[in-house]
Parts: structure tokens; sequence; C-alpha cells
């Protein structure tokens, strides 16, 4: 399983030493990677259905206990199915429908990534592994919303659609280390058996609620769902593939992943009830006032994923089986409308299902595809969609108290999924054939191929169940945690309400897209109303962030050093202040100190003479050297103090420093006075305090009680380990050999800086407006 989730990878890389090779008629041959592993997948179907769980480890960060595991059980294997079989379609579709296009070896590539992420997602048994390959999800699905990049529209849906699953990838991750933490593992498998522990945890409401928030992201829900219609912007089969069977479908694989870990409280099922319930409803009423065909398309594609949340919240067996069906039924036939579309766009050059008509006529096997799916979308007999949707209404209607209501939820739903999906489906091949389009031809088979196997499957699917019943959806619901009776799916159950409710829905349905026409001036007035929606309100959230940003950034980064120092020191005094004020212990015993010699005292004086000369001196030649004599004091205290080394490296240290600064100033304008006086009384006070609380400290330091095991460690090591007598120069090489060279960097970076400005060439000119800055 490892080797298949890499190949996705190093397809993508091999594209760019290949890609060119891969433009022309050879671009097809960029199919056989999902091909191949669809079948590689497709042969676990056996061993899976016999309740095997096939697992593989792999050591990947030992030392924190994280491992790269593997898992395919019947939940993972449907999705590794449509992730690869749905991939080989549109695989096959985009060597046509992109054909000769510049960057076509580009899009292959991040084509192969997403495919090589999602199988990582939905493989992965480790929350970490599964969060990286999540992100790279984003990553990918970026680079393909955005990849007409001369576009605004696609770079700014592109950034939108980051934006908001990459806010989602960061609540994931605090997630699943709150989760592994909790649990002491970071193992998906290991923590089945830690259910009742992590509901009984004090983190459990705000673990859910963090991995809520990545799946709603993730998965279009309300409110965050608005970045899914920006993303049509991207070439069809990035929508066919991203945003109908696989990425979009990552949260719900994420929610029905974790159901039989953090499922079954009132938390849970209540949000995922409430949440699916307003996504499906509201995107499906969306569909209404659309004449895009992407766009009916990207809203019914948020009530279906809404549809999938709402049945994971009800959580009962007869709930999650309706999930696991409807996944494939949703794939198959949203899979084959997007490639219709992408054929009507490519052809007609149009997408305005209020000016497309008549198009069978002209497109006939597109057409057969068209009305195929589109019946299953509407759940019709004897389509797969019919069986869906029979068990999404069992599912409801044996809800308890709130079966009534949450059944006429799901059937006003499906009333207006099936008026969408005879729009993109239908309405495009009925009609008259406007002259426009008489000379609209069937494209090349690579493009009308696809969606016609997609919806044919869909029929097949929905004749004989039985193909899919024990060898997918019984290992599915398995994986749920739900092995109780056995799931049997099949096409008649006779007259009953479940069937009464289905004709119903086709009855209104297909009357409200008899007698309801889309319309371009209904959608400009609802447009009107775009103020009130989630996107507005967040993007004006973010527009008024970045104010705020701009403000804070202009305030504290306004391009003055002096400040920047200002502003380090006074936050330091504050948290040093507030720490040392409440957390001070020490008591200075004057009769433990050392009675001090007359050297002492002459130094120290020549020192505070120092200082005061080099703070109150006109002449920045003068302040260096005073700062020279300061250095040197020092010097001198190390050497009575019995530390000729430290002694020997402050001396030459100082003395470098001196003369980098001599150079440098030599070559810069007159010494001129940049701060007023109150200016400089603030900056002394702040100078003094701070080296008051330095002080504070270091007495502190002093009276805390030593640990010499560290020294005893370096001593007894020195020779042993590094084969140095000196045990200073040994700590300084070897045991802090980093430290040292971050050391030798910093000087090496400041010695640049200093040797660009001895080349510094300034103009009378230049030298003025310096001036006037630094006076501003």
């Amino acid at each position: 399983m490892l080797i298949a989730i890499l190949s996705g990878f190093l397809f993508s890389f091999f594209m760019v030493f290949v890609g060119k090779y891969m433009k022309g008629k050879l671009a097809f041959l960029s199919a056989l990677i999902p091909l191949g592993l669809f079948i590689y997948f497709l042969q676990f179907a056996g061993r899976i259905s016999n309740g095997e769980i096939i697992s593989q480890t792999y050591a990947w960060v030992p030392s924190l206990g994280i491992d790269f595991g593997l898992t395919l059980d019947g939940l993972s294997l449907i999705f590794c199915l449509m992730i690869t079989g749905i991939g080989f379609l549109v695989f096959a579709y985009t060597a046509a429908y992109l054909k000769g296009h510049h960057y076509l070896d580009r899009f292959y590539g991040y084509l192969g990534i997403f495919m090589a992420a999602m199988l990582g997602v939905v493989l992965s048994d480790n929350v970490i592994s599964l969060f990286t390959f999540w992100e790279l999800t984003s990553i990918s699905s970026f680079f393909l919303i955005g990849f007409n990049n001369n576009e605004e529209a696609s770079r700014k849906s592109a950034v939108l659609a980051l934006a908001i699953t990459g806010m989602g990838g960061l609540l994931l991750f605090a997630g699943v280390v709150i989760l592994g933490n909790v649990v002491g593992t970071y193992s998906i498998s290991e923590m089945l058996s830690s259910k009742e522990f992590i509901a009984n945890s004090p983190q459990y409401t705000l673990i859910v609620a963090l991995i809520f928030g990545a799946a709603f992201t993730k998965s279009a829900q309300f409110p965050f769902h608005f970045w899914l219609p920006g993303a049509m912007k991207a070439p069809t089969p990035v929508s066919t593939y991203l945003h109908s069977a696989t990425m979009v479908k990552a949260g719900v694989y994420l929610l029905m992943r974790f159901t039989p870990i953090l499922g079954s409280t009132e938390f849970w099922n209540s949000t995922l009830i409430i949440v699916g319930s307003i996504t499906m409803l509201y995107a499906a009423i969306h569909t209404l006032f659309r004449t895009d065909l992407k766009g009916i398309l990207a809203y019914s594609t948020i009530s279906a994923l809404g549809i999938l949340v709402f049945l994971i919240g009800l959580g009962t067996e007869a709930a999650l089986l309706a999930a696991c069906v409807f996944i494939l039924v949703h794939a198959l036939y949203k899979a084959t409308l997007f490639l219709i579309t992408g054929i009507i766009d490519h052809e007609t050059g149009t997408r305005d299902v209020t000016v497309l008509s008549g198009l069978r006529k002209v497109l006939f096997p597109v057409a057969i595809a068209g009305f195929l799916a589109a019946i299953s979308n509407a759940g019709i007999p004897p389509s797969f969609g019919f069986l869906g949707k029979d068990l999404i209404y069992e599912a409801t209607l044996h809800f308890g108290n709130s079966a009534i209501l949450l059944t006429v939820l799901a059937i006003i739903t499906n009333i207006l999924l099936l008026y969408a999906g005879f729009l993109a489906g239908i309405k495009p091949f009925t009609g008259k054939l406007p002259h426009t389009f008489s000379k609209v031809h069937l494209p090349s088979f690579l493009m009308w191929t696809p969606p016609l196997i997609l919806a044919i499957l869909g029929i097949l699917i929905g004749v004989f169940p039985s193909i899919i019943q024990g060898s997918l959806i019984q290992p599915a619901v398995n994986a749920l945690g739900e092995t109780g009776s056995a799931v049997e799916l099949k096409l008649w159950h006779g007259f009953n309400t479940i069937l009464a409710l289905s004709a119903t829905t086709i009855g209104i349905g297909l009357l409200f897209y008899f007698f309801i026409k889309p319309s371009v001036k209904i959608e400009a007035a609802i447009k009107k109303l775009e103020y009130l929606s989630p996107k507005t309100m967040i993007e004006g959230f973010g527009i008024a962030f970045g104010h705020f940003s701009k403000i804070w950034t202009t305030f504290f980064q306004n391009g003055f050093l002096r400040h920047y120092v200002s502003t380090i020191i006074l936050f330091l005094v504050l948290v040093m202040g507030y720490t040392l004020i409440n957390n001070t212990n020490y008591v200075l015993n004057f009769s433990s100190l050392t009675q001090l010699t007359i050297y002492e005292v002459i130094t120290v004086i020549i020192m505070i003479g120092g200082i005061l000369y080099t703070v109150f001196s006109k002449s920045r030649l003068a302040a260096v050297a005073a700062m020279g004599v300061v250095g040197l004091t020092i010097s001198l205290i190390f050497v009575y103090y019995s530390a000729p080394d430290l002694a020997m490296t402050q001396f030459a240290i100082d003395t470098l420093t001196v003369i980098l600064f001599v150079l440098v100033l030599y070559r810069l304008p007159k010494y001129l006075k940049l701060s007023n006086y109150k200016s400089r009384i603030k900056d002394g006070i702040l100078s003094i305090t701070f080296g008051t609380l330095i002080t504070i400290l270091a007495l502190e330091v002093l009276n805390e009680p030593q640990n010499s095991e560290i020294s005893e460690f370096y001593a007894a090591n020195a020779y042993l380990l590094a084969k140095g007598k000196n045990v200073v120069n040994v700590i300084l090489v070897d045991f802090r050999g980093i430290d040292t060279f971050m050391e030798i960097t910093v000087l090496t970076i400041a010695a640049i800086g200093v040797f660009g400005l001895l080349k510094l060439r300034l103009t009378t000119k230049d030298r003025a407006i310096v001036k006037d800055k630094n006076k501003i």
C-alpha cells in the first residue's frame, strides 16, 4: 500500500523530466497509473468482504511513538476505488479536454500528487500521517483550482479555497494531537478500544469541535460552503475529481472514520444533524436560482455533502448504511454530470442553461449519459440512486420523535436535487437545437466515453446491487462499528411508505422541472442579497483583520531600529518585572562578600566614567572610544577574578568591535541629534530599569542551588569523548559546537554588512534624503 501511495508522487516527479513527451497522443498513457492502482485495490475486495483488515506499519518517529501505519478495511476500500477508478476516467478525459495545452504535463503532475495524497488520507492508520496527507490535498487542490493562473478569478478562488481548507487543517492538527495525548496513542485502530475513556475525558468536547471544524471546512458545510462554488473556475477535470468524488468527501471520510471513536454522544450526533440539515437544504434551494451548469452542480454537491453529514449524525445502522451507499451513488452521477458539463462547455463555449437545448442531435452519446445520470440523481428506478434515496428515507422514518421533521427535510432536499439534476443532465439535450449550435460535433471518444461508463454503472448497480452488497457495502458498514444484521440491497421492497415517499419526491420534482425555469433576472436579484451571505461576512472579517494588521504593523514595524529595540526591551521589562516582583526570594548577605581592593574600586570608577561619557558625548568617535574603555574594564574584572580566558576573549572582541565601529563611523555623515530631550530621558529610564532587573535576576540566579551534574559530565568526558584536555575548549568546539557555529555565522553576517557599508558611496543628494528621513 505504501508503494501505491508513492506511485502517485513518483509519477508527478517523473513528469518533470518526461512531461514534454506527454502533451500529445501519449497523454493517455498517464491514465495507466490510476488504472493500475484501481486493479490493485480491487483485488483486495474478496479478502475485505471476508472480514479481513489489511495493515502495514513502518517506523516513522519512534522517539515520539509515531509510526507510519496503513490500514485497508471496508471504508477505506470504497474510497480507494473511487479515487483510482474515477481518477482513471478523469486522467483519460483530460488527455482530450486539455489536448495541446502548454502546461498539460504540469496539470497531470498536480493530479498525481492529489491522487496520492487522497490515498494517503483514507489509508492512514496514524492521525499524524493522516494530517500530513490532508494538508497535501489542500496544497495540490490549490494548484489545480488556480491552474488557469492568468485569470484573476482563478487565482482568487484558489487562495480562498486554500485559506478555508488550510484553516481546517490547523484545527485537525490540534484535534488529533490532543486526542493522541488523551488516549496515549496516535493509532486510529488502537483508539477504537478507548471510546468510553475519550467520551468521559474533559477534552472530549474540544477534540470533537476541532475535528468538526476540519471536516466542515473540507466538505463545504454551512457556513464554510462558499469556497466550493468559487472553485468551479478550475478546469472541468478538477471539478469532477476534486469537488464531486474525492476531496470534498475527505471531510465526510474523517467523520465516518472517527464515528466509532468519538460518535454516539449527544454533542456529536446533534451537531452533525443540525449542520447537515442546514447545509443540504440551504444549498438545494440555491440550485433554483443558478443558470451556470457548474454553479448548479456545485450547490447540488454541497447539498449532497450535507446529506452525508446528516446521515452520519443520525448514527443508526440504517443511516450509516444509507451514507455508505449514497457516497457511491453521488460519486457516479455527479462525476458524470460534471464531465458532461465539460463537454458542453468545450464544444459550445457556454454553460448557460437558459440558452442550451437540443444538443442530443449533435451529442447523442453524451445525451444518453446525461439522461442516465439524471434519473440516478432523481432516484428513479431502476437506477442506483433509487436504492440510495430509499435508504435515506428508511433512516429518517425510524429515528424516533424527530422522524417526521427529518423525513420532510430529506424529501424537500431530494425534490430540489432532482430539479438540479434534470437541469444539468436533461435540459441541455431536449428541445430545439439553436442555429448557433448546429456546427457542434461529438468530441474525442476519450471525452464522452468516461461519463457514459459512469452513467451505465449507475444503472447496472441499481439492477444488480449484489455486485457491491457483500464486497463493498457490508465491510464499510462493519468498519463504522455496525456489525449487527447483514446488509441486504434490493431494488424492489414492495408497496410501502418509503415507496410512496419516493414517488412523491419524483412527482413534485418533475413539476418543479417543468414549471420553474432558470432565469438570469432571478439570479441577478438573488445576488443583491449576497451581503447577507456567510461568504460576505467572512470576507468582511478578513478585510477588517487586514486593516488591523496594517495598523499594528505600521505602529510596531515603522522602520526605525531604535523603536524596535525600545519595544523589545520594554516588553522584557514588563514581563521580567512582573515575574521578579512576585517571585523574588534572594537575600543579599554582605558578610559573604570578599573585601574590595583599591584596583577593583578604581576599575569600577573608570567603567562608570566611560559609561557616562558614552551617553553624554557629542562625538561618535569619542563615544566609541569610551565604550572601548568600558569593555577593557570588564576584561580587568575578569582578570581579577581568575578568568584569563574570558578576559582575552572580551579584549579581542571589544577591540574588534571598536575598530569596526570606527571604520563605519568614518564614512557616516556628521554627528546629528536624532532624538529630542524627552526621548533621551525616556530611553535613559528604560535602560536603567532594564539594567536593574538584569542585576536582580543575576542575584536571584546566584541564590539558586547549583547542580553540578553537567559540570561533572563535561569534566569526565572531555578527554574520553572529544580527546581534549582543555574542558572549556572542548565545550565550545564539541559539546556546544552548533552554538559556536551559529555565533560565527552571526559575526560573518555582521562583517558582510560592515563591508557593504564601507563600499557605500552616498552622493550629496542621497545624504540629504537620509538626513530628512532621520528627522522624520
